[in-house]
Protein backbone atom coordinates (compact mmCIF):
# COMPACT_ATOMS: atom_id res chain seq x y z
CA UNK A 1 0.00 0.00 0.00
CA UNK A 2 2.76 1.89 0.84
CA UNK A 3 4.91 1.66 -2.49
CA UNK A 4 1.80 2.01 -4.09
CA UNK A 5 1.27 5.54 -2.07
CA UNK A 6 4.76 6.58 -3.16
CA UNK A 7 4.25 6.14 -6.80
CA UNK A 8 0.86 7.96 -6.45
CA UNK A 9 2.48 10.99 -5.07
CA UNK A 10 5.29 11.44 -7.64
CA UNK A 11 3.40 10.93 -10.81
CA UNK A 12 0.99 13.51 -9.24
CA UNK A 13 3.89 15.87 -8.45
CA UNK A 14 5.70 15.32 -11.58
CA UNK A 15 2.35 16.18 -13.56
CA UNK A 16 2.72 19.80 -11.61
CA UNK A 17 6.29 20.50 -12.12
CA UNK A 18 7.09 19.93 -8.87
CA UNK A 19 10.78 18.29 -8.20
CA UNK A 20 10.30 15.05 -5.93
CA UNK A 21 12.56 15.07 -2.80
CA UNK A 22 14.63 11.79 -2.16
CA UNK A 23 12.73 9.69 0.13
CA UNK A 24 15.09 7.06 2.43
CA UNK A 25 13.01 4.10 3.01
CA UNK A 26 14.21 3.45 5.98
CA UNK A 27 13.37 6.73 7.72
CA UNK A 28 9.86 6.30 5.96
CA UNK A 29 9.14 3.46 7.77
CA UNK A 30 10.43 4.54 11.00
CA UNK A 31 8.13 7.40 10.63
CA UNK A 32 5.04 5.70 9.72
CA UNK A 33 5.60 2.93 12.63
CA UNK A 34 5.61 6.02 14.44
CA UNK A 35 2.45 7.01 13.27
CA UNK A 36 0.39 2.92 13.31
CA UNK A 37 1.97 3.27 17.22
CA UNK A 38 0.30 6.84 18.55
CA UNK A 39 -3.13 5.84 16.51
CA UNK A 40 -3.40 1.93 17.93
CA UNK A 41 -2.40 4.00 21.38
CA UNK A 42 -4.82 6.79 21.21
CA UNK A 43 -7.56 3.61 20.38
CA UNK A 44 -6.98 1.89 23.37
CA UNK A 45 -6.58 5.37 25.27
CA UNK A 46 -9.87 7.00 23.98
CA UNK A 47 -12.56 4.18 23.67
CA UNK A 48 -15.33 6.01 23.51
CA UNK A 49 -13.53 7.92 20.70
CA UNK A 50 -12.83 4.68 18.80
CA UNK A 51 -16.39 3.60 19.54
CA UNK A 52 -17.64 6.85 17.79
CA UNK A 53 -15.30 6.07 14.45
CA UNK A 54 -16.92 2.90 14.74
CA UNK A 55 -14.06 0.87 15.93
CA UNK A 56 -15.95 -1.64 18.31
CA UNK A 57 -12.40 -3.53 19.56
CA UNK A 58 -13.02 -1.45 22.72
CA UNK A 59 -16.30 -0.99 23.13
CA UNK A 60 -17.00 -2.90 26.19
CA UNK A 61 -14.73 -0.12 28.34
CA UNK A 62 -14.44 3.01 29.48
CA UNK A 63 -11.64 5.83 29.38
CA UNK A 64 -9.21 5.08 32.29
CA UNK A 65 -9.40 8.32 33.86
CA UNK A 66 -6.81 7.69 36.57
CA UNK A 67 -3.89 10.08 38.06
CA UNK A 68 -1.83 7.42 37.04
CA UNK A 69 -3.42 6.93 33.30
CA UNK A 70 -2.92 10.43 32.67
CA UNK A 71 0.91 10.60 33.76
CA UNK A 72 1.51 7.74 31.32
CA UNK A 73 -0.06 9.64 28.41
CA UNK A 74 2.11 12.73 29.23
CA UNK A 75 5.02 10.43 29.94
CA UNK A 76 4.18 8.50 26.25
CA UNK A 77 3.41 11.75 24.40
CA UNK A 78 6.90 13.59 25.47
CA UNK A 79 8.67 10.39 24.36
CA UNK A 80 6.69 10.29 20.76
CA UNK A 81 8.37 14.02 20.37
CA UNK A 82 11.91 12.62 21.46
CA UNK A 83 11.50 9.32 18.88
CA UNK A 84 10.22 12.37 16.25
CA UNK A 85 13.13 14.71 16.97
CA UNK A 86 15.39 10.90 15.49
CA UNK A 87 13.47 11.29 12.36
CA UNK A 88 15.34 13.37 9.37
CA UNK A 89 12.04 14.95 7.59
CA UNK A 90 14.36 15.87 5.05
CA UNK A 91 14.54 12.12 3.85
CA UNK A 92 10.75 11.80 3.49
CA UNK A 93 8.36 12.42 0.82
CA UNK A 94 6.57 16.10 0.84
CA UNK A 95 3.20 14.28 1.86
CA UNK A 96 5.07 13.04 4.37
CA UNK A 97 6.68 16.26 5.23
CA UNK A 98 3.25 17.46 5.87
CA UNK A 99 2.48 14.65 7.85
CA UNK A 100 5.88 15.39 10.27
CA UNK A 101 4.59 18.91 10.84
CA UNK A 102 1.06 17.96 11.18
CA UNK A 103 1.58 14.87 13.64
CA UNK A 104 4.38 16.96 15.50
CA UNK A 105 3.01 20.07 16.08
CA UNK A 106 -0.31 17.63 17.53
CA UNK A 107 1.74 15.97 20.06
CA UNK A 108 3.71 18.96 20.92
CA UNK A 109 0.85 21.00 21.78
CA UNK A 110 -0.97 18.34 23.97
CA UNK A 111 2.16 18.03 25.69
CA UNK A 112 2.83 21.96 26.25
CA UNK A 113 -0.86 22.14 27.58
CA UNK A 114 -0.30 19.35 30.36
CA UNK A 115 0.73 22.15 33.01
CA UNK A 116 -2.16 23.49 32.94
CA UNK A 117 -4.31 20.78 34.09
CA UNK A 118 -6.91 21.40 32.05
CA UNK A 119 -8.00 17.60 32.74
CA UNK A 120 -9.11 18.36 36.13
CA UNK A 121 -12.23 19.87 34.51
CA UNK A 122 -13.82 16.69 32.34
CA UNK A 123 -17.53 17.75 31.73
CA UNK A 124 -19.51 20.68 31.15
CA UNK A 125 -23.10 21.79 30.83
CA UNK A 126 -22.95 20.47 27.17
CA UNK A 127 -21.88 17.23 27.92
CA UNK A 128 -19.95 14.86 30.14
CA UNK A 129 -20.39 11.80 32.17
CA UNK A 130 -23.94 12.72 32.68
CA UNK A 131 -24.91 12.61 29.09
CA UNK A 132 -22.51 9.16 28.68
CA UNK A 133 -25.98 7.46 27.59
CA UNK A 134 -25.42 9.27 24.45
CA UNK A 135 -22.84 7.54 23.01
CA UNK A 136 -25.30 4.49 22.30
CA UNK A 137 -26.86 6.68 19.32
CA UNK A 138 -23.61 6.10 17.66
CA UNK A 139 -22.88 2.40 18.15
CA UNK A 140 -24.41 -0.13 15.98
CA UNK A 141 -26.29 -2.90 17.85
CA UNK A 142 -26.72 -6.17 15.10
CA UNK A 143 -25.01 -8.84 17.38
CA UNK A 144 -24.98 -10.66 20.71
CA UNK A 145 -21.57 -9.04 21.49
CA UNK A 146 -22.88 -5.62 20.51
CA UNK A 147 -24.89 -5.97 23.46
CA UNK A 148 -22.47 -7.52 25.77
CA UNK A 149 -20.26 -4.52 25.30
CA UNK A 150 -22.61 -2.35 26.19
CA UNK A 151 -23.33 -4.16 29.64
CA UNK A 152 -19.94 -4.31 30.29
CA UNK A 153 -19.88 -0.37 30.18
CA UNK A 154 -22.87 -0.66 32.21
CA UNK A 155 -20.96 -2.71 34.55
CA UNK A 156 -17.82 -0.91 34.94
CA UNK A 157 -19.36 2.32 35.13
CA UNK A 158 -18.88 3.61 38.71
CA UNK A 159 -15.31 3.20 38.12
CA UNK A 160 -15.58 5.74 35.74
CA UNK A 161 -17.37 7.69 37.96
CA UNK A 162 -14.94 7.66 40.72
CA UNK A 163 -12.56 8.67 38.75
CA UNK A 164 -14.63 11.78 37.16
CA UNK A 165 -15.22 12.79 40.82
CA UNK A 166 -11.78 12.42 41.93
CA UNK A 167 -10.41 14.91 38.63
CA UNK A 168 -12.83 17.16 39.83
CA UNK A 169 -12.08 17.12 43.44
CA UNK A 170 -8.81 17.51 42.18
CA UNK A 171 -10.00 20.83 40.18
CA UNK A 172 -11.78 21.77 43.12
CA UNK A 173 -8.30 21.50 45.06
CA UNK A 174 -6.33 23.20 42.71
CA UNK A 175 -9.02 26.09 41.65
CA UNK A 176 -9.52 24.73 38.38
CA UNK A 177 -13.20 24.77 37.84
CA UNK A 178 -15.87 25.80 36.26
CA UNK A 179 -17.69 28.65 36.15
CA UNK A 180 -21.04 28.93 38.80
CA UNK A 181 -23.83 30.10 36.02
CA UNK A 182 -23.03 27.64 33.71
CA UNK A 183 -22.31 24.49 35.83
CA UNK A 184 -25.31 25.36 37.80
CA UNK A 185 -27.31 23.64 34.77
CA UNK A 186 -25.42 20.32 35.54
CA UNK A 187 -27.41 19.25 38.10
CA UNK A 188 -30.59 18.60 36.42
CA UNK A 189 -28.89 16.81 33.70
CA UNK A 190 -27.76 14.15 36.49
CA UNK A 191 -31.40 13.35 38.15
CA UNK A 192 -32.57 12.52 34.24
CA UNK A 193 -30.37 9.61 34.47
CA UNK A 194 -31.39 8.77 38.20
CA UNK A 195 -34.37 6.96 37.48
CA UNK A 196 -36.33 3.88 39.98
CA UNK A 197 -37.40 1.71 37.11
CA UNK A 198 -34.04 0.46 34.88
CA UNK A 199 -36.24 0.56 32.14
CA UNK A 200 -36.93 4.02 31.72
CA UNK A 201 -33.33 4.67 31.96
CA UNK A 202 -31.35 6.89 28.67
CA UNK A 203 -28.62 3.76 28.90
CA UNK A 204 -31.47 1.13 28.19
CA UNK A 205 -32.36 2.63 24.97
CA UNK A 206 -30.63 -0.21 22.99
CA UNK A 207 -32.54 -2.74 24.61
CA UNK A 208 -35.84 -1.01 23.70
CA UNK A 209 -35.77 -2.24 19.83
CA UNK A 210 -33.56 -5.54 19.82
CA UNK A 211 -31.72 -6.73 16.58
CA UNK A 212 -33.92 -8.84 14.62
CA UNK A 213 -31.49 -11.71 14.18
CA UNK A 214 -31.29 -12.54 17.76
CA UNK A 215 -34.28 -15.14 19.45
CA UNK A 216 -36.22 -14.14 22.58
CA UNK A 217 -34.24 -16.24 24.80
CA UNK A 218 -31.33 -13.99 23.78
CA UNK A 219 -32.91 -10.90 24.26
CA UNK A 220 -34.38 -11.61 27.65
CA UNK A 221 -31.20 -12.71 28.96
CA UNK A 222 -29.52 -9.36 27.71
CA UNK A 223 -32.24 -7.29 28.30
CA UNK A 224 -32.24 -8.78 32.10
CA UNK A 225 -28.49 -8.33 32.23
CA UNK A 226 -28.68 -4.63 31.22
CA UNK A 227 -31.39 -3.86 33.67
CA UNK A 228 -29.48 -5.55 36.70
CA UNK A 229 -26.28 -3.26 35.46
CA UNK A 230 -28.58 0.25 35.44
CA UNK A 231 -29.94 -0.49 38.86
CA UNK A 232 -27.37 -2.29 40.62
CA UNK A 233 -23.87 0.56 38.68
CA UNK A 234 -25.22 3.29 36.54
CA UNK A 235 -28.21 4.46 38.87
CA UNK A 236 -26.38 4.51 42.06
CA UNK A 237 -23.20 6.02 40.78
CA UNK A 238 -25.56 9.00 39.63
CA UNK A 239 -26.89 9.13 42.92
CA UNK A 240 -23.08 9.37 44.55
CA UNK A 241 -22.42 12.17 41.67
CA UNK A 242 -25.28 14.11 42.27
CA UNK A 243 -24.39 14.35 46.21
CA UNK A 244 -20.70 15.69 45.13
CA UNK A 245 -21.44 17.74 42.75
CA UNK A 246 -24.22 19.73 44.55
CA UNK A 247 -22.52 19.55 47.78
CA UNK A 248 -18.58 19.88 46.85
CA UNK A 249 -18.29 20.77 43.21
CA UNK A 250 -20.82 23.47 42.14
CA UNK A 251 -20.15 25.67 45.65
CA UNK A 252 -16.65 25.65 44.63
CA UNK A 253 -17.37 26.99 40.97
CA UNK A 254 -16.04 30.81 40.24
CA UNK A 255 -19.06 33.44 40.72
CA UNK A 256 -17.18 35.43 37.81
CA UNK A 257 -16.42 34.12 34.39
CA UNK A 258 -13.27 33.24 32.62
CA UNK A 259 -10.59 31.05 32.73
CA UNK A 260 -8.21 33.54 33.51
CA UNK A 261 -8.86 32.94 37.28
CA UNK A 262 -7.43 29.39 37.40
CA UNK A 263 -3.92 29.50 38.03
CA UNK A 264 -1.69 30.62 35.11
CA UNK A 265 -4.85 31.26 33.79
CA UNK A 266 -3.56 34.49 30.84
CA UNK A 267 -0.88 32.10 29.65
CA UNK A 268 -3.36 28.84 29.74
CA UNK A 269 -5.92 30.98 27.51
CA UNK A 270 -3.37 32.60 24.90
CA UNK A 271 -2.13 28.87 24.59
CA UNK A 272 -5.72 27.41 23.93
CA UNK A 273 -5.68 30.51 21.18
CA UNK A 274 -2.42 29.29 19.29
CA UNK A 275 -4.08 25.51 19.59
CA UNK A 276 -7.69 26.49 18.03
CA UNK A 277 -6.41 29.16 15.61
CA UNK A 278 -2.97 27.03 14.47
CA UNK A 279 -1.65 30.80 14.40
CA UNK A 280 0.64 32.77 16.40
CA UNK A 281 -2.11 35.58 17.18
CA UNK A 282 -2.43 37.03 20.20
CA UNK A 283 -5.85 37.04 22.63
CA UNK A 284 -5.21 41.18 22.24
CA UNK A 285 -4.81 40.16 18.46
CA UNK A 286 -7.74 38.39 17.71
CA UNK A 287 -9.78 40.76 20.19
CA UNK A 288 -9.04 43.56 17.82
CA UNK A 289 -9.83 41.81 14.39
CA UNK A 290 -12.74 40.73 16.10
CA UNK A 291 -13.96 44.43 16.35
CA UNK A 292 -13.11 45.16 12.86
CA UNK A 293 -14.93 42.39 11.39
CA UNK A 294 -17.92 44.02 13.65
CA UNK A 295 -17.99 46.94 12.35
CA UNK A 296 -17.83 45.51 8.83
CA UNK A 297 -20.83 43.20 9.59
CA UNK A 298 -22.86 45.85 10.69
CA UNK A 299 -22.65 47.96 7.96
CA UNK A 300 -24.02 45.14 5.63
CA UNK A 301 -26.67 44.48 7.82
CA UNK A 302 -27.79 48.03 7.91
CA UNK A 303 -27.93 48.04 4.13
CA UNK A 304 -30.79 45.07 4.50
CA UNK A 305 -32.11 47.02 6.73
CA UNK A 306 -32.58 49.74 4.57
CA UNK A 307 -33.22 47.85 1.28
CA UNK A 308 -36.83 46.63 3.19
CA UNK A 309 -38.01 49.97 4.37
CA UNK A 310 -37.63 49.25 7.74
CA UNK A 311 -38.13 52.65 9.48
CA UNK A 312 -36.74 52.63 13.43
CA UNK A 313 -33.78 51.93 14.79
CA UNK A 314 -31.21 49.02 14.12
CA UNK A 315 -32.05 47.80 17.50
CA UNK A 316 -35.94 47.95 16.76
CA UNK A 317 -35.20 45.81 13.75
CA UNK A 318 -33.44 43.26 15.54
CA UNK A 319 -36.20 42.99 17.98
CA UNK A 320 -38.74 43.08 15.33
CA UNK A 321 -37.11 40.09 13.80
CA UNK A 322 -36.90 38.36 17.33
CA UNK A 323 -40.35 38.85 17.76
CA UNK A 324 -42.76 38.70 14.87
CA UNK A 325 -44.32 35.41 14.43
CA UNK A 326 -43.95 35.43 10.96
CA UNK A 327 -40.40 34.54 11.17
CA UNK A 328 -40.75 31.42 13.48
CA UNK A 329 -42.93 28.37 13.25
CA UNK A 330 -45.30 27.21 15.92
CA UNK A 331 -44.12 23.56 16.18
CA UNK A 332 -41.77 21.01 16.10
CA UNK A 333 -42.82 19.59 13.19
CA UNK A 334 -43.06 21.86 10.30
CA UNK A 335 -39.21 23.29 11.74
CA UNK A 336 -37.89 20.16 10.87
CA UNK A 337 -39.23 20.05 7.36
CA UNK A 338 -38.09 23.19 6.76
CA UNK A 339 -34.80 22.24 7.70
CA UNK A 340 -35.00 19.18 5.80
CA UNK A 341 -36.29 21.21 2.70
CA UNK A 342 -32.94 23.26 2.87
CA UNK A 343 -30.69 20.23 2.66
CA UNK A 344 -32.92 18.41 -0.45
CA UNK A 345 -32.56 21.80 -1.94
CA UNK A 346 -28.83 22.16 -1.37
CA UNK A 347 -27.68 18.83 -1.97
CA UNK A 348 -28.16 18.21 -6.38
CA UNK A 349 -26.81 22.37 -6.47
CA UNK A 350 -23.17 21.16 -5.23
CA UNK A 351 -22.03 19.71 -8.15
CA UNK A 352 -22.00 23.89 -9.33
CA UNK A 353 -19.15 24.35 -6.85
CA UNK A 354 -17.68 20.98 -6.44
CA UNK A 355 -15.49 18.69 -8.40
CA UNK A 356 -15.50 15.70 -5.90
CA UNK A 357 -18.42 14.79 -3.33
CA UNK A 358 -18.39 12.14 -0.60
CA UNK A 359 -19.92 8.64 -1.10
CA UNK A 360 -20.86 8.67 2.42
CA UNK A 361 -24.43 10.22 2.74
CA UNK A 362 -26.04 12.17 5.45
CA UNK A 363 -29.16 13.05 7.61
CA UNK A 364 -31.27 15.51 9.78
CA UNK A 365 -31.68 14.61 13.20
CA UNK A 366 -33.21 16.03 16.45
CA UNK A 367 -31.06 17.24 18.56
CA UNK A 368 -31.98 15.00 21.98
CA UNK A 369 -34.44 16.59 24.03
CA UNK A 370 -32.31 15.75 27.44
CA UNK A 371 -29.81 18.28 25.94
CA UNK A 372 -31.62 20.35 23.68
CA UNK A 373 -32.64 23.27 26.58
CA UNK A 374 -28.82 23.64 27.48
CA UNK A 375 -26.79 23.49 23.57
CA UNK A 376 -26.61 25.16 20.53
CA UNK A 377 -29.18 25.68 17.37
CA UNK A 378 -27.51 23.13 15.78
CA UNK A 379 -24.65 20.97 15.33
CA UNK A 380 -22.82 17.49 13.39
CA UNK A 381 -21.76 14.40 13.72
CA UNK A 382 -19.47 12.28 11.78
CA UNK A 383 -20.42 9.26 10.00
CA UNK A 384 -18.71 5.73 11.24
CA UNK A 385 -15.31 4.64 9.68
CA UNK A 386 -16.35 1.65 8.79
CA UNK A 387 -19.46 2.87 6.78
CA UNK A 388 -22.25 1.66 9.36
CA UNK A 389 -23.74 5.01 10.17
CA UNK A 390 -23.98 8.36 7.90
CA UNK A 391 -23.03 11.66 9.42
CA UNK A 392 -25.73 13.26 11.34
CA UNK A 393 -26.70 17.30 10.71
CA UNK A 394 -28.51 17.81 14.41
CA UNK A 395 -30.90 20.79 14.85
CA UNK A 396 -32.09 21.92 17.82
CA UNK A 397 -36.09 21.55 17.79
CA UNK A 398 -36.37 23.07 21.17
CA UNK A 399 -39.18 25.77 21.41
CA UNK A 400 -39.58 26.45 17.69
CA UNK A 401 -40.69 30.22 18.51
CA UNK A 402 -37.29 30.49 19.50
CA UNK A 403 -35.48 29.61 16.11
CA UNK A 404 -35.59 31.66 13.32
CA UNK A 405 -36.95 31.04 9.94
CA UNK A 406 -34.03 33.17 8.15
CA UNK A 407 -31.47 31.75 9.95
CA UNK A 408 -32.20 28.14 8.79
CA UNK A 409 -30.80 27.94 5.44
CA UNK A 410 -26.91 29.86 6.81
CA UNK A 411 -27.02 26.93 9.33
CA UNK A 412 -27.92 24.21 7.44
CA UNK A 413 -25.19 25.27 5.02
CA UNK A 414 -22.70 25.06 7.80
CA UNK A 415 -23.50 21.96 9.79
CA UNK A 416 -24.75 19.68 6.45
CA UNK A 417 -23.23 20.36 2.82
CA UNK A 418 -20.90 21.93 1.47
CA UNK A 419 -19.77 22.46 5.35
CA UNK A 420 -19.16 19.99 7.78
CA UNK A 421 -20.39 17.00 6.13
CA UNK A 422 -19.16 17.49 2.57
CA UNK A 423 -15.33 18.24 4.19
CA UNK A 424 -15.24 15.58 6.68
CA UNK A 425 -16.78 13.01 5.51
CA UNK A 426 -14.48 13.82 2.19
CA UNK A 427 -11.11 13.80 4.64
CA UNK A 428 -12.71 10.52 6.04
CA UNK A 429 -12.47 8.95 2.62
CA UNK A 430 -8.44 10.15 1.75
CA UNK A 431 -7.46 6.44 2.20
CA UNK A 432 -3.92 7.47 1.65
CA UNK A 433 -3.54 9.93 4.78
CA UNK A 434 -2.35 8.60 8.16
CA UNK A 435 -5.29 7.70 10.17
CA UNK A 436 -4.72 10.88 13.02
CA UNK A 437 -5.50 13.62 9.80
CA UNK A 438 -8.41 10.87 8.27
CA UNK A 439 -10.25 11.51 11.21
CA UNK A 440 -9.00 14.01 12.94
CA UNK A 441 -8.48 17.82 12.33
CA UNK A 442 -8.17 21.34 13.06
CA UNK A 443 -10.95 23.52 14.30
CA UNK A 444 -9.66 26.28 12.80
CA UNK A 445 -9.71 24.56 9.22
CA UNK A 446 -12.91 22.49 9.99
CA UNK A 447 -15.19 25.42 11.47
CA UNK A 448 -13.15 27.99 9.15
CA UNK A 449 -14.47 25.80 6.39
CA UNK A 450 -17.92 25.74 7.87
CA UNK A 451 -18.22 29.60 7.51
CA UNK A 452 -16.59 29.63 4.43
CA UNK A 453 -19.57 27.35 3.44
CA UNK A 454 -22.38 29.61 4.34
CA UNK A 455 -21.17 32.40 2.17
CA UNK A 456 -21.95 30.08 -1.14
CA UNK A 457 -25.48 30.12 -0.41
CA UNK A 458 -26.32 32.40 -3.21
CA UNK A 459 -24.51 30.33 -5.34
CA UNK A 460 -26.56 27.02 -4.37
CA UNK A 461 -29.87 28.57 -4.80
CA UNK A 462 -30.42 30.26 -0.87
CA UNK A 463 -30.59 33.66 0.38
CA UNK A 464 -33.26 34.76 -2.37
CA UNK A 465 -35.20 37.20 0.03
CA UNK A 466 -33.29 40.06 2.19
CA UNK A 467 -34.19 38.30 5.71
CA UNK A 468 -32.23 35.12 4.94
CA UNK A 469 -29.49 37.67 3.46
CA UNK A 470 -29.87 39.14 6.74
CA UNK A 471 -29.54 35.81 8.56
CA UNK A 472 -26.64 34.96 6.92
CA UNK A 473 -24.99 38.48 8.11
CA UNK A 474 -26.34 37.55 11.42
CA UNK A 475 -24.34 33.98 11.37
CA UNK A 476 -21.26 35.78 10.09
CA UNK A 477 -21.59 38.64 12.74
CA UNK A 478 -21.80 35.61 15.42
CA UNK A 479 -18.51 34.32 14.95
CA UNK A 480 -16.86 37.98 14.36
CA UNK A 481 -18.72 38.83 17.92
CA UNK A 482 -17.00 35.53 18.80
CA UNK A 483 -13.52 36.74 18.92
CA UNK A 484 -14.31 39.77 21.20
CA UNK A 485 -16.59 38.32 23.70
CA UNK A 486 -14.29 35.00 23.76
CA UNK A 487 -11.12 36.89 24.57
CA UNK A 488 -12.72 39.56 26.18
CA UNK A 489 -14.27 36.90 28.82
CA UNK A 490 -10.92 34.81 29.71
CA UNK A 491 -8.67 37.07 29.14
CA UNK A 492 -10.09 40.98 29.38
CA UNK A 493 -12.25 40.43 32.47
CA UNK A 494 -15.67 40.85 30.46
CA UNK A 495 -18.53 39.72 32.55
CA UNK A 496 -21.03 37.18 30.69
CA UNK A 497 -23.86 40.24 30.71
CA UNK A 498 -21.11 42.03 28.63
CA UNK A 499 -21.20 39.44 26.37
CA UNK A 500 -25.18 38.91 25.83
CA UNK A 501 -25.43 42.33 25.46
CA UNK A 502 -22.78 42.63 22.87
CA UNK A 503 -25.17 39.90 20.55
CA UNK A 504 -28.13 40.97 21.35
CA UNK A 505 -26.79 44.74 19.87
CA UNK A 506 -25.50 43.32 16.72
CA UNK A 507 -27.45 40.43 15.63
CA UNK A 508 -30.81 38.67 15.59
CA UNK A 509 -30.41 35.96 17.17
CA UNK A 510 -32.72 35.04 19.77
CA UNK A 511 -31.98 35.72 23.22
CA UNK A 512 -32.52 31.94 23.70
CA UNK A 513 -29.90 31.23 21.39
CA UNK A 514 -27.51 33.88 22.67
CA UNK A 515 -27.36 32.65 26.02
CA UNK A 516 -26.64 29.59 25.29
CA UNK A 517 -23.76 30.67 22.75
CA UNK A 518 -22.23 32.39 25.49
CA UNK A 519 -22.33 29.69 28.29
CA UNK A 520 -20.39 27.85 25.56
CA UNK A 521 -17.87 30.34 25.39
CA UNK A 522 -17.49 30.58 29.15
CA UNK A 523 -17.44 26.39 29.04
CA UNK A 524 -14.98 26.48 26.10
CA UNK A 525 -12.15 28.79 26.22
CA UNK A 526 -10.91 29.63 23.27
CA UNK A 527 -12.74 27.12 20.94
CA UNK A 528 -14.77 29.59 19.26
CA UNK A 529 -12.07 31.64 17.98
CA UNK A 530 -11.20 29.50 14.93
CA UNK A 531 -14.12 30.02 13.17
CA UNK A 532 -13.87 33.16 12.02
CA UNK A 533 -10.15 33.31 11.97
CA UNK A 534 -10.23 29.99 9.65
CA UNK A 535 -12.67 31.86 7.34
CA UNK A 536 -10.93 35.25 6.82
CA UNK A 537 -7.91 32.61 5.80
CA UNK A 538 -9.65 30.90 3.28
CA UNK A 539 -11.27 33.60 2.16
CA UNK A 540 -8.20 35.85 1.79
CA UNK A 541 -6.69 32.66 -0.43
CA UNK A 542 -9.64 32.87 -2.84
CA UNK A 543 -9.41 36.80 -2.82
CA UNK A 544 -5.46 36.07 -3.79
CA UNK A 545 -6.61 32.89 -5.93
CA UNK A 546 -8.77 34.89 -8.35
CA UNK A 547 -6.80 37.93 -8.03
CA UNK A 548 -4.09 36.08 -9.76
CA UNK A 549 -5.62 33.60 -12.01
CA UNK A 550 -8.13 35.76 -13.93
CA UNK A 551 -9.97 34.36 -16.21
CA UNK A 552 -7.91 31.14 -15.06
CA UNK A 553 -9.81 31.39 -11.75
CA UNK A 554 -11.86 27.75 -11.48
CA UNK A 555 -14.64 27.64 -7.97
CA UNK A 556 -14.85 24.07 -8.77
CA UNK A 557 -10.60 23.56 -8.96
CA UNK A 558 -10.09 26.15 -6.05
CA UNK A 559 -12.43 24.04 -3.43
CA UNK A 560 -10.55 21.22 -4.65
CA UNK A 561 -7.10 22.34 -3.76
CA UNK A 562 -8.92 23.32 -0.22
CA UNK A 563 -10.33 20.01 0.37
CA UNK A 564 -8.54 18.09 -1.12
CA UNK A 565 -5.52 17.02 1.08
CA UNK A 566 -7.89 16.74 4.25
CA UNK A 567 -7.42 19.34 6.97
CA UNK A 568 -4.60 21.44 7.97
CA UNK A 569 -3.40 24.27 9.63
CA UNK A 570 -3.80 27.49 8.48
CA UNK A 571 -0.35 27.60 7.16
CA UNK A 572 0.21 24.81 5.58
CA UNK A 573 -3.28 25.40 4.44
CA UNK A 574 -1.72 28.93 3.10
CA UNK A 575 1.28 27.11 1.20
CA UNK A 576 -1.11 24.34 -0.17
CA UNK A 577 -3.21 26.65 -2.22
CA UNK A 578 0.24 28.91 -3.06
CA UNK A 579 1.42 26.10 -4.79
CA UNK A 580 -1.88 25.51 -6.63
CA UNK A 581 -2.16 28.97 -7.68
CA UNK A 582 1.67 28.72 -9.39
CA UNK A 583 0.54 25.09 -11.18
CA UNK A 584 -2.68 26.59 -12.66
CA UNK A 585 -0.55 29.93 -13.59
CA UNK A 586 0.98 27.63 -16.01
Amino acid sequence: MRLMLTLILVILASQISVPVQAKDSAVTEKFHQILDEHWEWQMREQPTYASNLGDKRYNDRWPDLSSGAFEKRHKFRQQLLSRLDGIDRQSLSEADQINYRLFQREIAMEVEGWQYRYRFVPLNQRGGIQTSNELADALSFQTEKDYEDWINRLRSFDTYMDQTIALMQQGVDHNIVHAYVVMKRVPAQIRRQIVEDPTKSPFYKPFQSMASNLDDKTNLRLQGAAQAAIRDVVVPSYKKFDKFFNEVYLPACFEKVGFSQIPDGQNFYAYRARLFTTTDLTPEQIHEIGLSEVKRIRNEMEKIMQEVKFEGTFREFLEYLRTDPQFYYKNENDLFQAVQAVCKQVDPQLVKLFKTLPRMPYGVEAIPAAIAPDTTAAYYRRPASDGSRAGSYFFNLYKPEHRPKYTIEVLSLHEAVPGHHLQIALAMELEDLPAFRRFGGYTAYIEGWGLYSESLGSDLGLYKDPYSRFGQLTYEMWRAIRLVVDTGMHSFGWSRDQAINLFLENTAKSRLDIVNEVDRYIAWPGQALAYKIGELKIQELRSRAEKKLGKKFDIREFHEAVLGHGAVTLDVLEEQIDAWIISQEK
